[in-house]
């Protein structure tokens, strides 16, 4: 199998999907698209109506395998994301056993989130851009693969009151940086958009957003904390994702 799918060949192909990526496929989309359009991502929305997003399905995030599997479909999608379209995302499903599902907490999920995230870097090919800071306290940094500057963004089953970072399924969408050059602060479409953004996420969650969701590039910002939110208005204060001087042999 392809390690990058898109909507139209995995609905075209449903049935040849192990019944794990069956129903983590269909969660997904019933909450992206649902009849009612209250999923406050709006771009995210659009994208999946359009086919501009991704998919691909990793194994276990707790096996040896998984790191190894979503390098490869981050490293594939970086060689065809600008074909994709305006509004696009690789959003990465992984299979996620009940003992998770049941047992993991919100803060067994984070671990896991920056565990795969450091096992990805010495797996990366390419040297990290010249243009990014390879710090994290840096409010331009961002994390990056194969040359490539991504947001990167979790949603587990753990999460409950903060309905917009929970998933059915261990879940990780990577947008590359470049999507977002019309939408920022310093565009109509990014003010207008986010504040469309804003307000339908209040009302997803029923409760105000998460002080760390600010823009790229304000003094006050740091991505990585917009990585993974919590379900309270809390934050880790060190970012725990580091960044290897030696890398690994790439796997393919």
């Amino acid at each position: 199998m392809n390690p990058i799918l898109d909507r139209k060949w995995i609905e075209d192909n449903f049935s040849t999907l192990a019944p794990w990526q069956q129903t983590a496929y269909q969660a997904f989309t019933t909450m992206i698209a649902d009849d009612k359009n209250t999923y406050p991502c709006i771009p995210g929305r659009q994208g999946f109506l359009a086919n501009h997003l991704r998919f691909s399905f990793i194994a276990d995030p707790r096996t040896e395998n998984a790191p190894h599997q979503l390098a490869t479909a981050i490293q594939t999608y970086g060689m065809c994301s600008r074909n994709t379209g305006t509004y696009a995302s690789l959003v990465t499903l992984f299979e996620t056993p009940q003992d998770m599902q049941t047992q993991y907490t919100i803060e067994d999920y984070r671990q896991l989130f920056w565990n795969l995230l450091n096992q990805l870097t010495p797996l990366d090919p390419s040297p990290w851009p010249a243009e990014i800071p390879s710090q994290p306290t840096d409010p331009k940094w961002e994390f990056c693969f194969g040359g490539e500057p991504y947001f990167a963004f979790c949603a587990t089953p753990a999460h409950q009151t903060r309905k917009s970072r929970r998933a059915e399924n261990f879940l990780i969408a990577f947008q590359p940086r470049w999507v977002f050059t019309h939408i920022n602060q310093s565009t109509h479409l990014g003010k207008t958009m986010k504040q469309a953004i804003r307000k339908r996420l209040i009302q997803y969650d029923g409760k105000p957003a998460h002080p760390d969701l600010k823009w790229y590039g304000e003094g006050d910002n740091l991505e990585w904390k917009q990585y993974f939110l919590s379900d309270d208005d809390l934050s880790p204060s060190k970012c725990p994702f580091q960044r290897l001087k030696e890398k690994q042999t790439y796997l393919h």
